[in-house]
């Protein structure tokens, strides 16, 4: 992290702007939400560039930020707050008002100013994601300025927009740079981020992995059950894949290593549990605030639609897990012991000790019920999980101190993510960030830290001050661990504009369906194409880009096209959101793999295929939602009667999916290539939710079992003498 005068600048900046997000929610600046969202990035943009390395060689400076760096944060400064200053220049400025005013008709001041924004918002995404997002907005923005040059007999082709026109949609509409992206990120994404931080802060990150052992404590598959809940649990407030990758890993490692699992495999578990996070109620991922804005849905409906597919997802991990734990032991050898040190307390010991730090999750989802808006209930959890910081850090003393009990989470807990090319993020900032800097909690607050030190003191007003220090720091942190997605956000916005301005969204779309018309007439084929190529096409997207650029990509191109064939909105936007957030566990640029196999020390293509191979079940999910209408009913809309089996289905034939990757049956043991294809065949049939495929689906498992069976009886008789 940075030190000295920059960090301290930085740092209280930060927490200024922590403050502005909070006063937002509650008392709205009079001037607008586009006014709020001008200040906001005034604000935010100029740290990225304190924060961030350049990686210009010799114009870096590895102590803190170098003049180069000076000298953009100021110019971001003045650039961003130049539609608000009330300074008239000639036929440009004179304040807020003004400046809309000149809507479509922008002075030259105001396009230059516009044209130094774009420059800086592309060299602060670069900075904090690397150059394949600015190179795609490039290629957009080319797009829209060559455009007219096209053959006009191409659907793509259009009339052309000069740099006037360009600046006007990015700078000076709701579209652009302050379109929904950021608004959403402003609004939404930093509030959540406050949450995590302050989560891991009161302790309540260590005691979800410590849970997690707990529950699991001795057992064939303990290890790796561990990692998927730790995964989970952690995920549920973090909604970042790659840090709550690494941050269970850290954890977990040990454990998964002393099961016998080599470092590919548990990396690419660890990667696979760690994607999940963003697919979890009730924080699920950035992207999932952009699907309530963009369907003009309450945040409480898109958890709903997210509950019963994150269950198929962690089903198939599990499933995964629990076939390699019998592949590992199927020698007949002892389960080892899943720590090194003592076993921590029992669960119901810490549930009764602990248990307190799930009711800021439980008060999200109550608040949520009752029809509060996402941004207070979040706000409200948040000042509930920075009080139970108090409690925690008295029983963790009181647990200490007393010699008859194991201490809590004895499990050696690695809270800082000091491997690089753990992330996107990390791998760009000044020095090595903890995991939890990143948008997750991690495991922090040992024994002997200061926080929580047992050394027989009450609280004094030197512990008291600092206790205070850190919560206050802990809100720095989690802003400066948004920056970012601010930085994805802005950039977005030059693809939404450049998109809506040209029209590029409809004609794509448009190309997609009739290739998927190509092969035939028949409304279920040119559906169910369309739907495969869609897919690729946004396993592809994710590949070069952070998910909450893939989905917004792919809402604006793909949306409309599934839209065209009459595919309802919430099944269209969770397809596009499932499989954006699936694309962190696709080689061969899978983060969240990358940050796995940093911890575990493995290679990192090898770790993506097996991470591939555990989530390859849920790939198929997203299908489920746009191939007929009653997939909708996997998102939680219907008759009771109807998504219970519409999900019975789909967990059968997850199941079956699972059999096929992992070559074992339960109840029967390891299985050939024919009751495995017969598996894949019955899990395909499974996942396309009509009863007559339904029907089909439960023969051909039927038929697996019994080949299964069949091939047991064979190997028993050719071993018996």
């Amino acid at each position: 992290m940075l030190s000295g005068l920059p960090g301290l600048l930085v740092g209280v900046v930060a927490f200024g702007l922590a403050l502005l997000s909070v006063w937002q929610v509650f008392r709205p600046l009079a001037q607008g939400s586009q006014y709020y969202l001008v200040i906001f990035l005034a604000v935010s943009l100029p740290l990225v560039y304190l924060s961030y390395r350049s990686w210009w060689g010799r114009l870096d400076r590895a102590d803190g930020p170098s003049v180069l760096d000076w000298m953009l944060a100021g110019i971001t400064l003045v650039v961003c707050l130049y539609p608000v200053l009330p300074i008239r220049i000639g036929d440009a400025g004179g304040g807020y008002d003004a400046f809309l005013d000149r809507q479509g008709m922008l002075a030259p001041l105001d396009v230059v100013m516009g044209g130094l924004l774009l420059v800086l918002v592309l060299e602060a995404c670069r900075r904090t994601t690397g150059v394949i997002l600015p190179v795609v907005c490039l290629v957009f923005l080319g797009y829209g300025y060559y455009g007219g040059l096209l053959p006009q007999d191409w659907s793509i082709a259009h009339a052309g927009l000069d740099l006037d026109q360009i600046v006007d949609a990015l700078y000076n509409s709701g579209s652009g740079f302050y379109g929904t992206p950021l608004d959403v990120a402003a609004s939404y994404i930093v509030l959540f981020t406050l949450y995590g931080a302050v989560l891991e802060f009161s302790g309540a990150a260590r005691f979800f992995v410590d849970l997690s052992v707990s529950l699991f404590r001795r057992s064939h598959s303990a290890a790796g059950r561990t990692a998927v809940a730790s995964g989970f649990l952690l995920g549920t407030v973090s909604g970042s894949g790659t840090a709550t990758a690494v941050s269970t890993g850290a954890v977990t490692w040990p454990i998964l290593r002393k099961a016998g699992y080599r470092p590919e495999q548990a990396g690419g578990m660890l990667a696979a549990a760690g994607v999940g996070a963003i697919l979890s109620p009730p924080t699920l991922g950035v992207a999932a605030f952009i699907v309530a804005e963009y369907l003009d849905v309450s945040y409480v409906t898109v958890l709903g639609w997210a509950l019963i597919p994150t269950m198929l997802y962690y089903l198939g991990i599990l499933l995964s897990v629990e076939i390699d734990a019998r592949r590992i032991h199927a020698d007949g050898r002892a389960p080892a012991d899943i720590a090194d040190g003592p076993l921590p307390q029992p669960w119901w010991k810490l549930l009764g000790r602990f248990g307190y730090h799930f009711s800021s999750l439980i008060v999200i989802v109550v608040l949520l019920l009752a029809g509060m808006s996402a941004t207070r209930a979040v706000v409200y959890a948040t000042v509930l999980a920075l009080l139970l910081a108090i409690p925690d850090r008295m029983m963790r003393r009181s647990v200490a101190q007393d010699p008859a009990n194991p201490a809590v989470g004895s499990v050696k807990h690695g809270a800082e993510s000091d491997v690089p090319g753990v992330s996107s993020t990390a791998a760009h900032t000044r020095t090595t960030t903890p995991a939890g800097h990143s948008g997750a909690p991690t495991t922090s607050g040992h024994a002997d830290d200061p926080a929580v030190k047992a050394d027989g003191q009450r609280w004094t007003r030197k512990t008291v001050m600092q206790f205070g220090f850190e919560a206050l720091r802990s809100l720095s942190l989690g802003m400066r661990s948004a920056l970012p997605v601010v930085a994805v956000c802005a950039a977005a916005g030059v693809i939404t504009a450049m998109t809506t301005k040209t029209g590029l969204g409809a004609q794509l779309a448009a190309l997609l369906v009739k290739a998927g018309s190509a092969l035939s007439d028949n409304p279920a084929v040119v559906l169910a194409t369309t739907a495969v190529l869609a897919a690729i096409a946004l396993s592809l997207l994710g590949l070069a880009i952070p998910v909450t650029a893939s989905f917004i990509i792919g809402w604006v191109i793909i949306g409309p096209a599934l839209l065209d064939l009459h595919v309802a909105a919430p099944a269209a936007a969770m397809f596009v959101f499932y499989f954006s957030v699936l694309s962190e566990v696709t080689p061969p640029t899978a983060l969240a793999a990358v940050g796995a196999a940093a911890v575990t020390g493995a290679k990192a293509m090898p770790t993506m295929w097996h991470a591939l191979r555990y989530a390859l079940p849920a790939f198929l999910v997203p299908l489920m939602f746009v191939l007929t209408d009653s997939g909708q009913y996997l998102l939680g809309s219907g008759p009771v009667l109807d998504v219970l089996w519409v999900s019975a289905a789909a967990c059968l034939g997850i199941a079956a999916l699972a059999t096929a990757t992992g070559g074992w049956i339960f109840g029967i043991g390891a299985v050939g290539p024919i009751p495995r294809v017969l598996a894949a065949a019955a899990g395909l049939t499974l996942l396309y939710p009509d009863p007559v495929a339904t029907g089909i689906g439960l023969g051909l498992v039927t038929v697996a079992a019994v080949a299964g069976l069949i091939e047991r009886a064979n190997r028993t008789s050719t071993d018996t003498p």
